[in-house]
């Protein structure tokens, strides 16, 4: 048998014509509808989704590279504050954990308030790991980057995303969260949270959901919102937008909260 001919070739069929920029509207759609019929296949309507580095790591795995470092010359410093920025990475992995939990623990047994991440190393990683630690579902939205930045392996299998599109892969974040915590990050961490409290000043996200900061001292330095209100560009009242915290318990106090006021005893809802 021989293959078919090119210009008897089923559209839909055509790799060339579907990685062409004439396509791009069709490769958008599919990003959009491929993930809509596994999150309705697996009865998901609602998330918790953690932000955060991708490079920020595991306690053991840091103190390895100290031990390294102070052995064999390396640069003790660095490796020093990497071991202290690990503990984010250990309490995305505990808030994780004891979010899954609770969500398996409500009457509603069906899925919800899935833990949900970029897919990748480091906050990433932690929070995958610590819903799968407590033996929940838990997605990753991964994306195709020059660097390829690969999947961590704590993601439940059938749940795991990789989007072409930053846009379609930050549209699935907001539209299925009840509650965003954002751990220190860099760029893309930065860029996800300034879109959402965008979306949330603005008033085109309807519903009320929860935003933590986790990382008093991070955030402090890094992001000066009480200066936004200084000079006027932000009001006071936008402030209420995020709770800050460093205490797992807190964040977990508050997101529960939030989420039994707002989202328990509600369908599962978008934008």
């Amino acid at each position: 048998m021989t293959d078919t001919p090119p210009l008897l070739r089923k559209a839909y069929l055509n790799e060339d014509f579907l990685h062409s920029h004439k396509a791009r509207t069709l490769r958008i759609l599919a990003e959009y509808l491929e993930p809509e019929a596994r999150f309705e296949e697996h009865e998901i309507s609602d998330t918790i989704v953690f932000y955060g580095s991708a490079r920020i790591l595991p306690r053991d795995e840091a103190e390895r590279k100290l031990a390294e470092a102070k052995t064999q010359g390396g640069n003790v410093a660095a490796a020093e504050h990497a071991l202290a920025m690990s503990r984010y990475y250990e309490a995305s992995r505990e808030l994780a954990f004891r979010l899954t939990e609770w969500s398996k623990g409500l009457e509603d047994h069906s899925r919800r308030f899935l833990v949900c991440t970029g897919g990748g190393p480091g906050i990433m990683e932690a929070a995958n790991r610590g819903a799968s630690e407590a033996k929940g579902l838990n997605m990753g939205l991964n994306i195709s980057l020059p660097h390829e930045q690969h999947e961590n392996p704590y993601i439940t299998h059938q749940l795991t995303f990789e989007f072409h599109y930053f846009f379609m892969r930050k549209f699935w974040f907001v539209y299925l969260a009840k509650a965003i915590i954002a751990f220190p990050g860099g760029m893309g961490t930065m860029d996800e949270l300034f879109e959402l409290l965008t979306l949330c000043q603005t008033g085109k996200l309807k519903k009320k959901f929860p935003i933590v900061l986790f990382g008093k001292e991070f955030w402090d330095e890094i992001i000066n919102f009480e200066a936004l209100v200084k000079h006027g560009v932000i009001d006071a009242e936008d402030l209420n937008l995020f709770y800050k915290t460093d205490s797992v318990d807190e964040a977990f106090d508050y997101i529960t909260d939030q989420l039994q006021a707002h989202a328990v005893e509600q369908p599962g809802w978008g934008l």
